[in-house]
């Protein structure tokens, strides 16, 4: 399976509307690799470029050792040129047609053998747990069969690399669930590249080995997951990423210590000693613990709002003006009104400059977490 790699790539529409600007990555061979961001920060545009669907501005793209777009070189491969499979957000099945013919039907144009194609056929439908469908037209199918037929359709043709664009967005949200779980079992089982477009955090958290974040059209990180989540290269990225959102708290840094709304921390490791100024704090609800009782670091505070969702509570309380929201799941459960004191965890703190840049991102030792 080939990289894919993005070198200096911008698409202009007009004279100043830029889509995607000056964007360089490296897609790694047999990644499961997500383009996350709010909805036109330029995930499909760069999708849709890389499957040949839409031509760069500038720039270059390669996929493996041939160059599919280089405006300098004038070269331009066509989409059957590039070895890529696409499954859309609309599934495009034939209702007239089995499963089995839907999902064949691109080799028979290509007219391949049959009995290569029932070879395939029945590898790939065994691989989706689709092989007793096979007889069924695709409107006797539910959402999620109707997926993994799409996916089957594409995956037969055997594409170096499979694109993936929202394809989960139609889907309700146990199905969406399962089909997570399916579509990374897919990609353990056959080691494909697989590059996939959502607005959805959960989706991007739960099935990639790298997330390309972006934001108006130029990439904010790239990274593993979690990564991201706990070592978020600017505040975007970690507002972004989390359910709740991260708690942004206004503070200072004064005298060697990190002063926000009462709280009153020690530097993290790589920040200077000598810094000073305005910055903010940022700290995950799970990050936060509220207690009955006070102690050393811990600051006063009432509790705002009670938000149980059965395994976790959700409290809020007001700080320095801001609503800050904790995640806890241990009794005795708190109530509305209740004075509480507000701790929170130095070793994970994740700290910003007023330009937003991160200033550190400190990520505690996880025990049994693989290096």
């Amino acid at each position: 399976m080939p990289a894919i790699v993005l070198d200096g790539v911008s698409r202009l529409y007009g004279s100043n509307v830029r889509a995607v600007s000056d964007l360089s990555l490296e897609i790694p061979d047999g990644s499961f690799t997500t383009l996350l961001g709010p909805s036109g920060c330029g995930k499909t545009t760069t999708l849709r470029m890389i499957a040949g669907l839409d031509s760069p501005t500038y720039g270059t793209i390669r996929i493996g050792d041939k160059i599919a777009f280089s405006l300098e070189d004038a070269t331009s491969l066509p989409p059957s040129k590039r070895g890529l499979g696409l499954v859309f957000q609309s599934y495009a099945l034939w209702p007239h047609l089995t499963v089995a013919k839907n999902i064949s039907f691109g080799l028979e144009v290509q007219k391949v053998g049959k009995a290569e194609i029932a070879q395939r056929l029945e590898k790939v439908a065994a691989a989706l747990q689709i092989d007793q469908l096979l007889g069924r037209y695709t409107s006797e199918l539910s959402g999620g069969q109707q997926q993994r037929v799409a996916i089957a359709r594409v995956l037969i043709m055997e594409p170096s690399v499979l694109l993936l664009d929202e394809p989960l967005s139609n889907l309700d949200a146990t199905l969406r669930m399962d089909m997570r779980a399916e579509l990374k079992r897919l990609h353990n089982d056959t080691g494909a590249t697989i590059l996939y477009v959502t607005h959805d955090q959960l989706e991007a958290l739960t099935m990639s080995t790298h997330i390309a974040l972006l934001q108006n059209g130029e990439l904010q990180q790239f990274a593993p997951p979690l990564d991201v989540y706990a070592q978020p290269a600017n505040e975007f990225a970690a507002d972004f990423l989390g359910n709740p959102r991260i708690n942004l708290i206004e503070g200072r840094i004064e005298g060697g210590r990190i002063l926000c709304g009462g709280l009153d921390l020690p530097l993290p490791d790589g920040v200077s000693s000598g810094e000073s100024g305005p910055v903010k704090l940022g700290l995950r609800a799970e990050e936060l613990r509220l207690h009955r009782q006070a102690g050393p670091g811990m600051v006063p505070v009432q509790v705002t709002s009670v938000l149980p969702t059965g395994s976790d509570w959700y409290y809020q309380v007001r700080l320095n003006a801001q609503t800050i929201t904790i995640r806890q799941n241990d009794p005795p459960h708190l109530k509305e009104g209740e004075e509480v004191f507000l701790a929170a965890h130095p070793d994970t703190l994740k700290l910003f400059a007023t330009s937003g840049k991160a200033l550190v991102s400190s990520v505690p030792e996880v025990a049994g977490a693989e290096a």
